[in-house]
């Protein structure tokens, strides 16, 4: 069926709704919006869905929402645990309620109860209340920090970790093979009530999960000595992160946190922003001109879904505002938790700090020198979910602290994913700590590069929309693939790494050996002098990235050397454009 007749079937079943035809009709005549909305399916990916709301097979509406419960409802089936049950939870965007209320409904006519958070939470709340619960799986209602048009579906199982091998694949296989929407099945929201297959949750969990939070705390008596000195900035982002952040906080006993009132509800619009970044500039505007006002120590902003933060910090010798990039920030926790609990003797001989393949080199430097393992992980934190739990099957080594240059981190092992509720509580008892030391969090960053090294991390994105894009950006990497570059500026290519095919190559003998992680279309270059470039294609957004890193002699430096690479990585881009 091609995508013309797709959109008749659409317009012409009784199974959909009259307001989806009416959207449908609008758009009658219009060939390439048609084409855009179903010449394909919404993919079901590694992590579920994401795309923009709409009518349509490649848009995200109850329909699709529904379909993809169907498949994980047959898989779970399969799985022989269709009675422990599914825990759902939602962010503040456009149709997330509507759609955690189809995929609940689908679930339990499938004979699956379905634990429903009584308004937004955020995503690592949710993690946290899939292995609360005991449940089999998760599902979050979010798109995390995409423009307002998007909604998503994450599936997460039962380890609190958002999907990974085998049940990736098996979920995604099941979600293929429910052919047509109409055979998907679903009750009534009361019906389903009476059934006891539909039960809120809210409260209970909030409660335990912010006790989890607080056994987290290293340095109880660094915040109480500084609670009524500290100022603290914070925004939401029209998200999810409101409540619980300020919740944590406040019972810690800061007692200066200036919310930016503009951006404090929640609201699917984002009306502040064009875009609910916390790594774009733009979305801590408000953010410092009230940080300004009050003479703040430091800024935060969560993503609507509160699993990234984003971290302004003030540099008193200059009285600016500095911004911690995704690395900075979890370098900085990562020498604070780390070193701290060393201290303390809280740190278990086989620990290792986990990290992506596209984060810095300096959580290498900050593993090595105080004497913890390091892993390295394919790109997404359900990875280094992995890792923890093997750490727990095992019973062999034990997890320190995991973070991945796009502003997630994970202290404790509460929740399996990014959770920017207790990275905020770190980060402000870290301000904290220093400042009884009369050191802010800028000074302790300098601190860190003197002791770890002038590391200098960075990204370039190139955006390619729609059909002819996605071709593109495989291309690009398949060009890549041919011709690996011997060089990019000054540093020499010494090997470079094909996760799809799983080799990495020497380039100076030829040598190839596996490179132990599962196949990801991803290359990867190690360069001289300690420096790197990764390029992958976002797995959320039509976008191909090209990662990099140096390490220089100074801050100076090292952003010399980083700016030099990051112009040859665009002149090569250009040429293949």
């Amino acid at each position: 069926m091609d995508y013309q007749e797709k959109y008749q079937e659409w317009l012409e079943n009784p199974y959909f709704d009259e307001a989806t035809k009416e959207e449908l009709k609008n758009i009658a005549g219009q060939d390439a919006e048609i084409k855009e909305r179903f010449y394909k399916d919404l993919e079901f990916g590694t992590a579920g869905l994401r795309g923009i709301i709409g009518a349509g097979t490649n848009r995200m509406n109850i329909y699709t929402v529904r379909k993809a419960t169907q498949g994980l409802a047959n898989y779970i089936a399969k799985y022989g645990a269709k009675d422990r049950g599914v825990a759902i939870a939602y962010d503040s965007r456009r149709m997330s309620p509507e759609f955690a209320d189809e995929a609940a409904l689908c679930l339990a006519a499938n004979g699956i109860k379905a634990y429903v958070f009584e308004s937004l939470r955020p995503t690592p709340e949710l993690s946290y209340a899939v292995r609360k619960l005991s449940c089999i799986a998760g599902i979050n209602i979010t798109a995390s920090h995409n423009p307002p048009e998007y909604n998503g579906y994450k599936v997460y199982w039962e380890d609190g970790a958002q999907i990974t091998p085998p049940h990736d694949k098996g979920i995604m296989a099941e979600v293929n093979a429910v052919e047509k929407h109409d055979t998907c099945k679903t009750m009534g929201l009361e019906e389903a009530k009476a059934a006891d297959m539909y039960e809120v949750i809210g409260a209970a969990i909030d409660d335990a999960y912010i006790a989890e939070l607080k056994k987290q705390v290293i340095h109880q008596d660094a915040i109480n000595q500084v609670k009524k000195e500290l100022k603290i900035v914070y925004s939401p982002l029209h998200g999810t992160g409101n409540i619980p952040a300020r919740r944590i906080l406040r019972e810690l006993g800061f007692e200066n946190v200036y919310v930016v009132k503009e951006q404090e509800l929640p609201d699917g619009e984002f009306p502040t922003v064009s875009y609910p970044n916390p790594e774009a500039k733009e979305a801590f505007e408000l953010g410092l001109k009230l940080a300004r006002e009050v003479d703040a120590d430091l800024v935060l902003a969560t993503d609507p879904d509160a699993d990234r933060l984003g971290v302004y910090v003030k540099d008193q010798k200059s009285g600016e505002y500095k911004v911690l990039t995704g690395n900075m920030s979890g370098c900085l926790l990562a020498d604070y938790e780390i070193t701290e609990r060393i201290k303390a003797g809280k740190m278990p001989e086989d620990s290792y700090l986990i990290k992506t393949i596209v984060t810095t080199n300096m959580a290498d430097a900050i593993a090595k020198q105080n004497g913890i393992g390091l892993i390295e992980v394919l790109t997404g934190f359900k990875y280094i979910g992995q890792q923890i739990l093997g750490f727990e099957t095992s019973g062999k080594g034990h997890y320190a602290f995991g973070f991945e240059e796009s502003y997630g981190c994970l202290i404790g092992t509460h929740a399996r994913d990014k959770d920017a509720i207790v990275a905020t509580m770190a980060l402000c008892e870290a301000a904290a700590y220093y400042k009884t030391q009369g050191k802010t969090l800028w000074d302790a960053m300098i601190d860190a590069y003197e002791k770890y090294g002038y590391y200098k991390d960075d990204i370039q994105s190139i955006t390619l929309k729609g059909i002819e894009g996605l071709a593109k950006i495989q291309e690009i990497l398949e060009t890549l693939r041919k011709e690996p570059p011997r060089a990019f500026a000054e540093y020499k290519v010494e090997k470079v790494r094909d996760y799809q095919a799983d080799t990495i190559r020497d380039m100076a003998t030829g040598e190839v050996t596996p490179t132990g992680l599962p196949t990801s279309n991803v290359l990867y270059y190690e360069l001289e002098q300690d420096a790197w470039v990764c390029v992958r294609p976002s797995g959320t957004e039509p976008k191909v990235k090209f990662y990099y890193g140096v390490k220089g002699a100074s801050l100076e430096d090292a952003e010399q050397k980083s700016q030099t690479l990051g112009k040859t990585i665009l002149e090569m881009i250009d040429k293949m454009l």
